[in-house]
């Protein structure tokens, strides 16, 4: 980028990591102070006249943004999944979109077993049963939970964040389904999965977890129907979006004691309402979307972020484009 050029571009959140330091020798930067995202009016007003905004997923860049950003030629995600931004009408005015594929995929995976076995094994239950002063004496019925090791898990889509959900379940000597779109016979022969119809993963598997991307085929993917298909006992785990599962479907299958219980990173909507029946539920376990949360990968997606940004407003292809079909 020529050194008298100094493009304006607007960040919706603070970032982690020296990312936005390094970004601001290049532009002319301004980012948003705030601990909750900027709201409609503020973005659409903070977004017009500049060149490059760095977005997060609560951030909607819609054709109401860009028609009010006509400068606009770069949007970068700090995310993989990019269901926030419209695409295509990013492409037909040739803004260049950028996302933060494959640094998070371990990340993940990590924090989707812990919701895993946290639930599994009463977890957060225990602590709280301890905190409240209950805990009185060692017991062989208390707070009885399931076994991981042994178990089958049902994996819904196997990406890298799927696979590598797949091999941590291996390590524990879990059976392991997956339903995904394409087969994968490498993973197969060194994982030693078995690709079935979700018919057959949601009866089998004694726990689900969820890997897709919000699409309209994947919205409530676990609708009513699909929760009466698990095994009784089975429990959920939901790390991808929470528009995947039929939330009110969810809790009265919950409550109903048909299923065994249910993890969720994400929610629909996010935050959770606090009137939402999953909080009066013992068997969920919840978390305010923080599966890539580690010091270490979000300073990574700031980076990345940043790359993204900068070479989109110099000219060049994001290292990670959504829609290259802008740089043939």
């Amino acid at each position: 980028m020529a050194p008298h050029v100094r493009p304006r571009v607007f960040v919706t959140r603070q970032l982690p990591g020296e990312a936005l330091g390094r970004l601001s020798k290049h532009v002319e930067l301004r980012v948003w102070e705030e601990e909750l995202p900027p709201p409609r009016e503020a973005l659409l007003e903070l977004a017009r006249g500049v060149e490059g905004l760095i977005t997060l997923l609560t951030d909607r860049v819609d054709a109401p943004l860009l028609e009010a950003s006509p400068s606009l030629r770069a949007v970068s995600n700090v995310a993989v999944g990019y269901d926030n931004i419209d695409v295509a009408a990013c492409t037909a005015r040739r803004i260049a979109v950028g996302n933060t594929p494959g640094v998070l995929t371990e990340t993940t995976a990590d924090f989707a077993f812990a919701l895993l076995m946290g639930l599994a094994r009463r977890v957060a239950e225990a602590d709280g049963y301890v905190r409240a002063g209950q805990w009185r004496t060692w017991s062989p019925t208390l707070l009885l939970g399931a076994d991981i090791h042994g178990a089958t898990l049902g994996i819904v889509g196997l990406g890298a964040i799927g696979a590598a959900m797949a091999r941590r379940a291996r390590g524990f000597g879990m059976r392991v389904l997956y339903v995904n779109r394409h087969p994968k016979p490498e993973l197969e022969a060194v994982l030693g999965l078995r690709r079935v119809d979700k018919a057959t993963l949601l009866a089998e598997s004694d726990f689900v977890s969820l890997h897709v991307p919000l699409t309209p085929e994947t919205r409530h993917w676990m609708g009513r129907a699909e929760l009466a298909a698990m095994k009784p006992g089975a429990m959920l785990v939901n790390t991808a979006r929470g528009t995947v599962v039929d939330q009110a479907a969810l809790a009265e299958a919950l409550a109903g004691g048909r299923l065994g219980g249910a993890a969720l990173d994400v929610t629909e909507p996010e935050p959770l309402p606090m009137d939402s029946p999953l909080l009066k539920l013992p068997n969920v376990l919840l978390a305010p979307h923080i599966a890539s949360a580690s010091h270490a990968t979000r300073g990574r997606m700031a980076s990345m972020a940043v790359d993204n940004l900068l070479a989109a407003l110099d000219g060049r292809r994001p290292p990670h484009c959504v829609n290259p079909e802008l740089f043939p």
